[in-house]
């Protein structure tokens, strides 16, 4: 991995162990996503070329046990959030 992929978040992430999109040491350096202008702190998947999020709605379960997420769609950006104040940001380049 070279030191600019260390420094920014992957593209697609899901917080969902199940997922082929889950990574435990990227979620464990702690992932900031600023969806739509506004930070998110209840995002349980998210892709920022195809440029949407995935969100729990509610305490709705699917019939497999797992959260019903809604996915909503506009401009995503994700950064790390150990690397501090100024970090830099994963945005889809147009």
């Amino acid at each position: 991995m070279s030191d600019e992929q260390s420094q920014t978040p992957p593209d697609h992430l899901s917080v969902n162990p199940q997922s082929p999109f889950f990574d435990a040491d990227s979620l464990q350096r702690g992932i900031g996503i600023r969806f739509k202008d506004r930070v998110r702190t209840d995002v349980e998947e998210y892709c920022i070329s195809e440029g949407w999020i995935r969100v729990q709605a509610g305490k709705t379960m699917d019939r497999k046990g797992q959260p019903l997420t809604l996915k909503l769609n506009g401009p995503v950006e994700a950064w790390f959030e150990d690397l501090g104040d100024e970090p830099p940001v994963a945005r889809k380049s147009d």
